[in-house]
């Protein structure tokens, strides 16, 4: 097959549990590409069951990369992930003019085609105090002095995520500016161009798949996973939902059965915050979950 000489990255956005990893690999598969993941969950090779990895037949269906490559005991952000992933699109266009990029994590998945914003070095007292207060008082507290310092991006970021509640809190308390003033500058240039699909469902049948979906993981040992990962437990990598609510189950705060319960309520709400996030792109062509995929083959090569 024939491409042409410009550099395409082929993103596919959505909600959790919607199908992308499918339409990934058979998009690679058509375009005879690579895939670049950018699931933030997915980085850490401890992890599997709760972060919903790609099966062994998956990631042999298609090359992926940045999918487990990481420790949790390792430190990694978004500006990490940002150089490495763009470093490996410069190689993988030498070889062809189409990758794919598939994840649910919209801004890791901006770094890649926007770039970061510029954010100034902060105390690291600040940190520090925002971690014991997340220790003693919970997550809510920093909620709330979120919500009252930068409404803007309350609204915006994974508001359940402590480590993204934490690192806009110490902007806000370090500069005296809102950490949402900080973002939409000016970005350095990239050397290929996006072109966004996202697949998406009515609510309810998010809502059932994802539920579907953890009564799954739930069968196939997603608690024996946790219970290996609780000694961890305080690691950034596993403030997550699916892990966080097991947690609270072996710490006795809750019951087995609750914790199930919180897993899918708080993946409804991950859900509903990745389209909120997704749907601000006016440049992503949305599909229904269930498109053929010669009708999604189309959309794209007219932006080719």
């Amino acid at each position: 097959m024939t491409f042409p000489k410009k550099n395409y990255l082929i993103s596919i956005v959505g909600p959790t549990a919607i199908g992308k990893t499918a339409l990934s690999i058979a998009l690679a598969k058509h375009f005879n590409s690579e895939i670049i993941s950018c699931d933030s969950r997915q980085f850490y090779k401890e992890m599997n069951l709760g972060t919903a990895v790609p099966s062994v037949d998956e990631l042999q269906a298609a090359t992926h990369h940045f999918i487990q490559n990481r420790s949790i005991y390792e430190d990694y952000n978004v500006g990490e992930f940002e150089r490495n992933a763009l470093s490996k699109l410069n190689d993988l266009f030498k070889e062809n003019a189409i990758v794919i990029m598939v994840g649910g994590s919209g801004l890791y998945l901006d770094a890649v085609i926007n770039g970061l914003d510029y954010f100034p070095e902060i105390d690291s007292s600040i940190r520090e105090k925002l971690n014991l207060e997340l220790k003693e008082n919970g997550i809510e507290n920093l909620q709330n002095q979120l919500k009252k310092l930068d409404i803007e991006t309350y609204q915006s970021i994974a508001i359940e995520n402590p480590h993204r509640i934490i690192r806009a809190l110490e902007i806000c308390i370090g500069t005296g500016k809102t950490y949402a003033s900080f973002k939409n500058k000016p970005k350095s240039p990239r050397n290929f161009t996006a072109i966004k699909i996202g697949l998406t469902a009515e609510r309810p049948i998010i809502y059932d798949r994802i539920n579907k979906r953890v009564d799954i993981m739930v069968a196939n040992g997603l608690l024996e996973e946790a219970n290996e990962l609780y000694p961890n437990k305080d690691l950034n990598a596993l403030q997550t939902v699916g892990y966080r609510e097991l947690f609270s189950y072996f710490d006795g705060e809750i019951t087995k059965e609750f914790a199930i319960e919180e897993i899918k309520k708080n993946t409804r709400r991950f859900a509903k915050r990745q389209l909120t996030w997704f749907k601000k792109d006016v440049n992503t062509i949305w599909f229904d979950y269930k498109t053929p995929i010669n009708t999604i083959l189309q959309a794209i090569k007219t932006k080719l």
